[in-house]
């Protein structure tokens, strides 16, 4: 594209000219994509000639930003995911000149926090550790990395055999399986031929035994003669498939670690509390249904043992009545599973007591580390034998855990900070009393690359959009001005990533229409909750009319998930207002009972808002926290009116309320930035919104709305989409098959990598010990 564009100059320089002083004349620095396209479009409407489909055209429509210091200027250009160039083109001399990331970095540093005269830049570089990588090669690739892997697996095992034999054993061995194994099996095999195929392995263990097999093979003879056939296979001619079965099949996934350490994790009367939101009620469902894989898949391999969790979480003395100052707490729904909590200590080992933000937390982890290090072996009863981070802080602790225990190590991000808050690692010192961006930023480095594998949501998550970035590709190339560059933090065509989503709980979340299932007790308390002159909750609004249908909605009161946007857009449209009734469920009432500086803002802005569009009769602002049943109930009572569920989110990474309305029968509207343009088919089970058009979205609901009460079958149609959407795509069982197969998989990957994983490791403990601890101690000094 940028040679297209060069040939295109030379006898083009006109357009090219125009354009750049155009961008020159907007004053600023620093032009977004949006900014960019916007003086194309002002300028082609001016020319005499078209520039529709030339160089300069599509190449403006890929510029992800432009840096502008007279007389040069900037440009990232994104081909593709995952794919960038970089470029400069002089004021005058107009011709494009392809630049290194490094240079293109240094332009965005140069009027942010310019470096002293003959100061280098410390540049982080993750590229050379992937030598040993069996890196990707297609965009729509991106995110099926086990395929990828499977085949690379097999393949080394066909081409080097004596190599990749020796391996496998190895790894059995490591599993308590041994013996010389080609005989071994071959002499099993013809015991079994001669068993009923329903034989339990009680009545085969002794003679499978003195051939070196042990429990876990399978539970009857058929299963263990299916899974002795595949190894004999793979030994013989190695193939993706049966790799990927036999490793699936290996009992090695007894005991689980998993960490949240952030916000108040409990089961009850914590959602919508600072910090406490969707990867909560992700972790337990997550932890119930793995616990079913993994007993389930024990037992059919004929191994009589009971899996162990633990959910390793922060605990708060001062817990405001929830049960956060517990040690341990039994997950509700599982056998096995336990919320162990571990406090935090100041420096002189005093238990810190209050609750700390998420962007606090860092000064605390290394130590909490320590001391989880030994909870979690002695609640596990060993070693676990898989580490699951989740979020920042969480996968910096697993990363640290997983080194130290040589455990594999699979991080979840749920949300990465850069892409929601806008130049927020260029602006860095800007925002670190409030942020702590680098602190943030730095550790997510860390935990992706420690990381065997990572799990995400959706597509967009790792690559973003054709128009936009994903979250983990904002951490390929940045710069925090006065610390550090990096021009290659994370590459996505890595095979470690793996799109696996999560679903509802459908004991919890299921449709409307199943009378039967439903919690008819609940109706008097939702009655009372939406309808009530006192609602028994804190509150805000009674309807005038409460007949009209629902437009429900229900998160954090935070910035990101825009709930003052929703009432906003309610507010200023006045044919949605007249059609529906707003129910908001978030944060509180009164501001002198949050603790958190932004939800404060928020409920301030929230009564703002009711006061200027006069909404206290078409709308109830309910400041509660739901428990599972009730908000399972409320999903399905707004059904029963015809209503909807808005998600108004100005960047949602994926959106466990939005599955869960789905899963209840609802339609939804949801925002286009983040997992929800993946989950929702617009115009067949839900609807996509854009946040930042607010009036747009509001109209859209107000038609829906209006088309339904003209045909009744309109929200039918959309109902029974959403629905069938959640059943193909989005439930805990497929979600814990994946995962449990995933674990296997790049368990091996691990073992049989192990030598090159030596580097990087080294590489990210100087990062660690050099950067990150640093910036760690500094946080709470300002």
């Amino acid at each position: 594209m940028i040679d297209a564009l060069k040939t295109w100059t030379t006898d083009h320089r006109d357009p090219v000219d125009a354009f750049l002083r155009r961008c020159f004349a907007e004053n600023r620095v620093l032009l977004l994509q949006s900014d960019l396209c916007h003086v194309l479009d002002t300028l082609a409407t001016e020319s005499a000639s078209s520039l529709d489909g030339t160089p300069l055209q599509q190449a403006v429509r890929h510029f992800q930003e432009g840096v502008f210091q007279h007389p040069w200027a900037y440009f990232a250009l994104r081909e593709g995911a995952g794919r960038w160039r970089y470029l400069r083109m002089h004021q005058e001399q107009l011709m494009p000149e392809s630049v290194s990331v490094s240079e293109f970095l240094a332009s965005k540093e140069l009027f942010v926090k310019p470096p002293n005269d003959g100061d280098s830049v410390l540049e982080i570089d993750f590229e050379p550790f992937g030598r040993h990588v069996p890196r990707l090669q297609e965009t729509r690739s991106i995110g099926q990395g086990v395929l990828h892997l499977n085949r690379h697996l097999a393949s080394a095992m066909f081409t080097r055999p004596e190599v990749g034999h020796a391996r496998m054993l190895n790894f059995l061995r490591m599993h308590s399986i041994d013996g010389p194994l080609r005989a071994a099996l071959r002499a099993a095999l013809q015991q079994l031929e001669a068993c009923d195929p329903d034989t339990p392995w009680t009545d085969l263990a002794a003679v499978l035994g003195r051939l070196g097999f042990e429990p876990g093979w399978g539970a009857t003879a058929a299963r263990t003669s299916e899974t002795m056939g595949l190894l004999v296979d793979i030994l013989e001619a190695p193939s993706p498939t049966a790799l990927e079965a036999f490793l699936a099949r290996i009992p090695m996934i007894s005991r689980l670690l998993i960490l949240s350490p952030h916000g108040y994790f409990g089961q009850d009367n914590v959602l919508g509390r600072p910090d406490t939101g969707g990867q909560v009620v992700y972790i337990l469902d997550q932890v119930r249904a793995l616990e079913r894989e993994m007993r389930d898949r024990m037992a059919i391999q004929g191994v009589q043992v009971d899996p162990k969790i633990v959910v390793v979480t922060r605990l708060i003395p001062e817990s405001d009545g929830t049960t956060c100052n517990m040690p341990l707490e039994k997950i509700q729904g599982a056998d096995h599973a336990w919320i162990v909590r571990v406090p935090f200590h100041h420096p002189n080992g005093e238990i810190v007591r209050q609750w700390v933000s998420r962007f606090e937390i860092w000064p605390y982890l290394e130590a909490f580390s320590i001391h989880v290090e030994r909870e979690a072996l002695a609640q596990l009863g060993g070693r676990p034998d898989l580490i699951i981070g989740n979020y920042s802080d969480g996968n910096l602790v697993a990363s640290l855990l997983s080194e130290r225990l040589g455990v594999t190590q699979c991080n979840i991000a749920h949300a990465l900070e850069q892409t929601k808050y806008l130049h927020s690692a260029l602006y860095w010192e800007a925002n670190d009393a409030a942020y702590h961006f680098a602190c943030q930023y730095t550790a997510d480095l860390i935990g992706m690359n420690h990381a065997d594998f990572i799990i995400t949501s959706t597509y967009q998550e790792i690559a973003g959009t054709t128009h936009s970035i994903g979250q983990y590709e904002s951490y390929r190339a940045y710069t925090l001005p006065g610390l550090y560059r990096v021009v290659n933090g994370i590459d996505l065509f890595d095979p470690k990533f793996n799109i696996v989503s999560p679903g509802a709980d459908s004991d919890i979340y299921f449709p409307y229409t199943d009378t039967s299932r439903r919690l008819h007790s609940l109706m008097p308390e939702i009655d009372r909750l939406l309808y009530a002159s006192d609602p028994g909750v804190p509150y805000r609004g009674q309807f005038a009319d409460p007949d009209k249908p629902l437009i429900f909605t229900m998160a954090r009161l935070d910035r990101i998930k825009n709930l003052t946007g929703l009432t906003e857009w309610f507010g200023a449209c006045e044919r949605l207002a007249e059609a529906a009734n707003l129910v908001v469920v978030g944060g509180y009432i009164d501001a002198a009972a949050s603790t958190d500086e932004e939800e404060k803002a928020e409920i301030a802005r929230m009564h703002a808002l009711m006061d200027q569009y006069r909404l206290d009769g078409r709308m109830r602002w309910l400041g509660t926290r739901l428990d599972k049943n009730l908000a399972g109930e409320l999903y399905r009572h707004v059904a029963d009116r015809r209503g909807v569920f808005v998600q108004p989110a100005l960047f949602e990474a994926f959106g466990l309320t939005l599955i869960e309305a789905m899963a209840s029968g609802l339609p939804v509207f949801a925002t286009r930035y983040g997992g929800p343009l993946e989950i929702i088919q617009n115009g067949v089970s839900g609807f996509h919104i854009d946040p930042n058009e607010g009036t747009a979205a509001a109209e859209a609901i107000a038609d829906f709305l209006q088309q339904c009460m003209a045909d009744p079958s309109r929200w039918q149609r959309i109902s029974t989409g959403a629905l069938a959407r959640v059943a193909a795509r989005y439930t805990w069982q497929l979600y814990a098959e994946r995962m449990m197969t995933l674990s296997r998989i790049y368990g091996f990957w691990k073992f049989v990598s192990n030598l090159e994983r030596g580097e990087v490791s080294r590489y990210l403990q100087l990062f660690h010990h050099l950067q990150f601890r640093p910036l760690a101690r500094a946080v709470g000094k300002d």
